[in-house]
């Protein structure tokens, strides 16, 4: 991780903490986190082609089309 991306997600974090109410916990602002890095891995992997049909699940796990 290089300087750059460290400065934009210390912004981003701020950005982030601005958004959310004055009282929320600290179990509040984990989850908005994990939540946000959540979709950024699920974006990164959709850009990288790294992706799985909704058909290939549905066999894998034996569910009805």
């Amino acid at each position: 991780m290089n300087v750059m991306e460290i400065k934009n997600i210390k912004e981003e974090a701020r950005r982030l903490i601005d958004k959310l109410p004055e009282n929320l916990t600290w179990d509040d602002l984990m989850y908005e986190i994990y939540v946000r890095q959540a979709i950024e891995a699920g974006l990164t992997d959709s850009e990288a082609g790294r992706v799985v049909s909704v058909e290939e699940v549905r066999a894998k796990f034996g569910l009805q089309p």
